[in-house]
């Protein structure tokens, strides 16, 4: 696995379109995204990784998708 803490997460998939997370659960509170600044994607291994570095207002955090194990992973960027 990518290092990452494993979360609870909500996204949107749309025919045609970036995959869209909604919202995330971090220390039991939802934190709802209020922009995705930037994705990308490597490669570890076999293993593909998506990423989406995102902003609720407060904080910029590293959103992580492993498609294989159907795990989504945090890395917490900085916090106001």
């Amino acid at each position: 696995m990518h290092p990452g803490n494993p979360i609870r997460i909500a996204v949107i998939f749309e025919p045609g379109k970036p995959v869209r997370p909604v919202w995330f659960e971090l220390n039991r509170k939802q934190h709802r995204i209020i922009e995705t600044t930037y994705h990308w994607q490597d490669k570890i291994g076999e293993t593909r990784y998506l990423h989406y570095m995102v902003t609720d207002g407060e904080g910029l955090y590293e959103l992580i998708f492993n498609p294989h194990d159907q795990i989504w992973a945090i890395n917490i960027q900085q916090t106001e």
